[in-house]
């Protein structure tokens, strides 16, 4: 069995418009609201709601740093509805993310992986395979908005070997 190695990309609006947005100001347009004392960077992502359910703001403290190189096991997804993370204090944190091979799994052999500058944040798309939140300072708070409601809406999928993230 090879050993599967992925170098971590810079995360911008295109490396990461399949999978989602990339949220921040940098690239966007503003306008000036009261009374030119504040730019508005509009409408930078779309949260996506699917079911009984409604979009919530929750706050994720990660409590565990993320070294690298860093072995992954695991991806999920959220196929009921998009999830943003906000850093809240500036901090960089790394993004892991694939396509779909099919309905029912990831396609890691096209597993991706970013860095935030700190001044970005992401949301992904309904159904995105992605890892959970991996940040190489803690604690560290995220603003999260994502699907608030009953059912199922979280899919596991666990490697048949580990996948390393590396600089």
């Amino acid at each position: 069995m090879s050993k599967t190695v992925i170098k971590i990309l810079p995360l911008t609006h295109e490396n990461f418009a399949p999978f989602g947005e990339v949220i921040g100001c940098s690239g966007h347009a503003f306008f000036h609201i009261n009374d030119a004392h504040t730019e508005r960077y509009h409408d930078l992502a779309e949260t996506e709601i699917k079911g009984e359910a409604k979009a919530g703001i929750s706050i994720f403290r990660n409590i565990k740093t993320t070294t690298l190189p860093l072995a992954i096991h695991m991806l999920e997804r959220h196929p009921q509805g998009s999830q943003a993370f906000i850093p809240m204090q500036g901090q960089k944190f790394l993004i892991v993310v694939a396509p779909s091979l099919n309905p029912e799994q990831p396609n890691i052999d096209q597993i991706h992986a970013f860095m935030s500058d700190g001044t970005q944040g992401v949301n992904y798309r309904a159904g995105t395979w992605h890892h959970p939140l991996l940040t190489l300072e803690s604690p560290s708070d995220f603003a999260v908005v994502d699907r608030i409601g009953s059912g199922p809406n979280c899919d596991v999928y666990t490697f048949p070997h580990s996948v390393t993230i590396e600089a």
